[in-house]
């Protein structure tokens, strides 16, 4: 077989140089498919964090609605017990003014049952 009737054989160093661009083409092949699928795991995190914050601040602000309703019930209801012990009060006022000795004997008696009360308690 003569020289002429064979392809050229490429050197060592051309050799060398193709194995290398292959190599650096499979990197940047695989480099880029990382990139690819880091961004997509990215995105797919920034929208789960995007959506717990969302449902965070649902949460909040039905917390702070909840509070400021009970709030305001607790408002009322002191408000209410107020106008009552006032009224109460009022009729106290009346009943002494209208009948101060009766209001006398009555403070008395309750005075002496509470101390027998207390002492008994006190001295089981």
């Amino acid at each position: 077989m003569s020289d002429s009737t064979q392809p050229a054989r490429p050197s060592l160093d051309e050799r060398i140089d193709q194995r290398a661009e292959r190599v650096k083409q499979a990197t940047h092949s695989a480099v880029e498919r990382a990139k690819e699928g880091f961004a997509h795991a990215a995105d797919a995190f920034e929208e789960k964090a995007h959506a717990g914050t969302d449902a965070a601040a649902r949460a909040g602000k039905r917390a702070a609605a909840q509070a400021a309703a009970a709030r305001e019930r607790g408002s009322h209801a002191v408000d209410a017990a107020r106008e009552k012990a006032e009224g109460a009060l009022e009729q106290v006022r009346d009943f002494v003014r209208e009948k101060p000795v009766q209001s006398l004997a009555i403070a008395v008696a309750g005075g002496w049952l509470l101390g027998w009360l207390l002492r008994r308690r006190a001295n089981p």
